[in-house]
């Protein structure tokens, strides 16, 4: 019950939590539902205390980003500061290090330090090309540091790369993918457009050219068609692919009007043909001999 109000009614969780903790209160996943409850509920002090209890039982430091804002709920970014540098830190997975690296920054926030906040965003798992199921938080935390010190330009482009990780990984995926490549390279960026503007320019002289050679052999002028982008996005490959295709159509248009025209005649009617002529020879030279 406490996991499913958790989200809804988290006060309702919490006391849900409490009973089962008073049923089983030395069972590690019963002080870990009471320390989350808590959190959800707002009350940071019992959550700060169940998830020690629950580190102590487990050996598990996985809840460190959540014990840290717990301090900063506290009024004590200081000691949250001081968890993030805890060499129990240094053991958390990629997720957890996000996380913590988030209210690192928060603490930061709280104490005035706008650039150290800016600093403690800048971790491995700042990359603008990947995503994972953190990402979309951590760019956000890391647009609104960058908005805290004035650099409105590159905050706007982490918020909007924030987007592009969420539609990158689905709505309402639980699981962690593996890696994204969101692609934001601004060199290859301008690499591929200076190529598409090359393909429409030469798909264009193309499409001028072709009514001036049917002139100049004395076919009339095909009609000249505007350039679609869209097939000038075909590449050589794939030209070649289609032009073989419509080849291989023609060919297969001619041998069927070869097979049947009429002034080819049937192999059989041939064959009969001369058989009704050699009978008519043989029916003359009996008559002479009568």
């Amino acid at each position: 019950m406490a996991g499913r109000l958790i989200d809804e009614e988290p006060e309702l969780a919490f006391q849900h939590a409490l009973a089962a903790s008073r049923r089983g209160g030395r069972l590690a996943a019963v002080r870990e539902a009471v320390g989350l409850t808590a959190y959800a509920a707002g009350h940071y002090g019992e959550a700060l205390r169940e998830f020690r209890t629950y580190r102590r039982i487990s050996g598990s430091n996985v809840h460190l980003p959540i014990m840290a804002d717990c301090e900063r709920g506290l009024g004590r970014p200081d000691r949250a500061l001081d968890v993030a540098r805890s060499e129990e830190a240094q053991d958390l997975d990629a997720p957890g290090k996000a996380e913590l690296a988030i209210v690192a920054a928060g603490a930061r926030t709280d104490l005035g330090q706008l650039d150290a906040a800016v600093a403690e965003l800048e971790i491995p798992q700042l990359d603008i090309n990947r995503a994972f199921s953190y990402s979309p938080r951590l760019f956000r935390a890391y647009a609104d540091a960058l908005a805290g010190v004035g650099r409105d330009d590159e905050a706007e482009k982490w918020r909007k790369q924030a987007v592009v990780a969420e539609n990158a990984l689905g709505q309402g995926v639980d699981e962690e993918p593996d890696i994204i490549d969101l692609g934001w390279d601004e060199e290859e960026e301008a690499k591929e457009e200076a190529e598409r503007r090359r393909l429409l320019d030469r798909a264009s002289q193309a499409s001028d050219a072709a009514p001036k050679a049917a002139s100049n052999a004395g076919a009339p002028a095909a009609p000249a068609h505007a350039a679609d982008p869209q097939d000038a996005s075909i590449d050589d490959q794939e030209a070649d692919y289609f032009i073989s295709d419509d080849a291989e159509s023609d060919q297969d248009s001619v041998e069927q009007d070869e097979l049947e025209s009429p002034e080819a005649p049937e192999s059989g009617a041939a064959d009969e043909h001369d058989d009704s002529s050699a009978a008519g020879d043989q029916d003359q030279q009996d008559r002479r001999e009568d």
